[in-house]
């Protein structure tokens, strides 16, 4: 690292530790979905819908083309997880819906999942309520007055700040499982 700071170094060990985490994280998502025989981004579905959704709604959500949403769509109300209404205000907008079967499983999910992230077996309560209050605080710094006050080489090729969510770290379990999912179109 030369010149650099130990600012600089432990901005650069911190990245990557939350890179590592991150990858264990998503590593436990696709376990899960592997143990269920369903591919990740049906899990990220199951816990986007958290009330009844439109279909194109569903597809802005996950980041993935409506056709891919009808996918999904198909498979969970082949399993009874799910089921299609149309919406009350416009009957030619499809309206995606949990069954019960589906609002368990969802919630099952959800609870497995978080018995299985590191915090909950390397931390105890009082640890955790700092790790919680400190990535509040992180997630609510302005990040555009981060940006514009941090020293990057004029040589440097690191993209410009963007409001893609994916970009930050998340705040919940269900961030967590918003994310796992690939859509089609980043593979």
């Amino acid at each position: 690292m030369g010149g650099d700071t130990r600012s600089d170094q432990l901005n650069a060990e911190i990245l990557e530790s939350v890179r590592e985490l991150t990858g264990r994280i998503i590593g436990q998502g696709e376990k899960l979905a592997q143990r269920l025989g369903v591919p990740p981004f049906f899990i990220k579905a199951l816990h986007m819908l958290d009330c009844p959704m439109a279909m194109k709604d569903l597809s802005k959500r996950m980041g993935c083309d409506a056709s891919f949403v009808t996918v999904i769509a198909d498979t969970l109300e082949k399993r009874g997880l799910a089921r299609r209404e149309a919406h009350q205000g416009d009957r030619r907008i499809k309206n995606l819906i949990l069954t019960g079967d589906g609002l368990a499983l969802r919630e099952r999910l959800e609870q497995e999942f978080a018995s299985r992230m590191p915090w909950t077996r390397a931390l105890d309560d009082e640890e955790r309520v700092q790790l919680l209050r400190l990535i509040r605080k992180m997630l609510s710094a302005d990040p555009s007055e981060a940006a514009s006050t941090a020293a990057v080489p004029s040589t440097a090729a690191i993209p410009e700040p963007s409001d893609d969510a994916s970009l930050t770290p998340p705040a919940s379990i269900g961030e967590v499982l918003d994310r796992l999912g690939a859509s089609p179109a980043a593979s």
